[in-house]
């Protein structure tokens, strides 16, 4: 898709160089993706708490996360091209707006069911709004200045990972007016609304004259094979496993199959497949893909598991598990600004491969940490396994994107970074939904926790179950990675050619582990 080149043509950036109101119009949008990010990243601190007020069992507890993810992950590319065929200012005041509205909703939430139901309204309407934000940038800024523009995305997206966690954990901790852990979410009000009315003002609208048609059958079709996999997954233990979610799982590659044959039709009929099928012939590319579901697989499972074992199995407050989390978050964001500048130049794909190894040592450090301190363990103690799992993550995260891309053809970069960007989601979706076999299954088989120490020993082994499982395939990682070029041949510049379909550029890419 070459909307941007469209918009280059028509002299987009020519019209916008000199004008200050570009700035504002920056500002906006950057605060409309601050608070994608930091909504993403605060719920899981905030998930003991809202368990407990609304009594949610497990399983609504998942689908807090994962539907979001989910919602997001469906939406995003054709979220991308209702901005490039309607507008990009419209779709990001409608996106906007409906995140609000969402926000709205589920600090209202009555029961879990509205909570779930308004969380998935949260991410389509995420969907429709970040794919507008680097397009607004592209079309706003000139070539030259937008460098700079990037990296300050890319300071936002740390900020996000530090703060979200850590707001989340003091406005629960606080109980502001007595609402617990609703202001996390009713925090949005103010921020969204002043967007919306500052965006109308000085945002330029912009189009793709020539941009590719939806493809709304791929949309649903790639949906309901989500949902025929993950929702057995969140709600199979709760109702001891029924015959029903064994076979809604067995029809989701089936559906998958005919998601493949319909794109290579929808190819064939009018060239605007939802997924260009055609990248998968690229070896790095197929390959990095598999690396991206993989990595959303493993962190989805960790950020939900760590979060019930801290909070619950060791009956920390919000606000000491967020403080745990911040030297992890700091180390993420360390590794990935060394990594882009510094190591991948000279390494290449090596970097990548430390990162998943660098990884799976923090992991083994905390399964050991974990059972040898069990329920007397201290964030001091579990400071070293996080660093160095931050570490690793740092080194994976920023330069996957451009190491997938590396040998796609130009004109196909747009629509491969926006699938690397969904496929992340998918596998964070995923990952949520996995936490009932290797987290909860591990529980149940302890049979019932009466006495505080019965709860902290079932919890550890659960958590320890999963980062097993998570070290597992980090290895395989690690061996996919080979597929993936030595060395990059060329780095997608963040809102260039071709980057369209909500694509995200890898330094501002965002980070997978903490969505949803």
């Amino acid at each position: 898709m070459s909307a941007h080149e469209t918009d280059a043509a028509t002299g987009a950036d020519s019209t916008t160089t000199g004008d200050s109101k570009r700035w504002i119009a920056l500002a906006i949008v950057m605060t409309a993706a601050f608070m994608d990010l930091v909504d993403a990243t605060i719920v899981n601190i905030a998930i003991p708490s809202i368990e407990h007020d609304l009594g949610a069992g497990f399983g609504a507890i998942q689908w807090i996360t994962a539907g979001y993810a989910l919602a997001f992950a469906a939406g995003l590319i054709t979220g991308g091209r209702l901005g490039d065929i309607y507008g990009r200012k419209r779709l990001f005041l409608l996106g906007t707006a409906g995140f609000t509205l969402a926000s709205a909703l589920c600090g209202l939430a009555a029961n879990p069911e509205m909570l779930v139901a308004s969380r998935l309204l949260q991410g389509a309407a995420a969907a429709m709004m970040v794919p507008q934000v680097l397009s607004i940038v592209h079309v706003t800024f000139p070539a030259h200045e937008r460098g700079k523009v990037f990296g300050m995305f890319g300071a936002i997206v740390g900020l996000g990972a530090v703060s979200g966690p850590l707001l989340g954990a003091l406005l629960t901790e606080w109980n502001i007016a007595g609402l617990e852990w609703r202001p996390i979410f009713l925090i949005n009000l103010p921020v969204g609304v002043a967007a919306l009315l500052l965006g109308r003002k000085y945002i330029t609208e912009s189009k793709a004259p020539k941009a590719l048609r939806l493809d709304l059958v791929g949309v649903v079709l790639v949906t309901a094979a989500l949902l025929l996999l993950i929702y057995p997954l969140t709600r199979g233990r709760e109702l001891d496993w029924p015959l029903w979610g064994h076979l809604m799982m067995a029809a989701a590659p089936v559906v998958f199959g005919v998601l493949v044959a319909y794109e290579r039709y929808k190819t064939k009929k009018d060239g605007s497949p939802l997924v260009e099928l055609s990248l998968f012939r690229v070896k790095s590319f197929a390959a990095g893909i598999a690396v991206q579901l993989t990595f959303g697989i493993v962190l989805g499972i960790f950020f939900l598991v760590w979060t019930l074992y801290m909070q619950i199995g060791l009956g920390w407050t919000a606000l000491k598990a967020g403080l745990t989390g911040v030297p992890f978050s700091i180390a993420v964001s360390m590794a990935a600004g060394m990594s882009v500048q510094l190591l991948v130049p000279r390494f290449g794909r090596k970097v990548l491969q430390a990162g998943a190894l660098t990884m799976v040592a923090g992991i083994l450090l905390y399964f050991f940490a974990a059972g040898r301190y069990g329920a007397g363990i201290s964030p001091w103690q579990m400071i070293p396994a996080l660093v160095v799992m931050g570490l690793g993550m740092g080194l994976i995260v920023a330069p996957l994107t451009d190491a997938v891309l590396s040998e796609v053809p130009k004109e196909h970069a747009g629509s491969a970074s926006g699938l690397i960007n969904t496929t992340g989601q998918m596998g964070n979706a995923i990952g949520l939904g996995l936490v009932s076999v290797v987290f909860f299954g591990v529980i149940d088989d302890r049979g019932p926790a009466r006495a505080p120490a019965d709860v902290a020993d079932a919890f550890a082994d659960a958590f320890r179950n999963s980062l097993g499982w998570a070290a597992v395939v980090l290895g395989g990682i690690f061996l996919v990675m080979f597929a993936l070029p030595a060395r990059p041949k060329q780095h997608l510049e963040g809102g260039g050619e071709g980057d369209a379909d909500g694509a995200v550029p890898a330094a501002v890419e965002k980070e997978p582990a903490l969505a949803g």
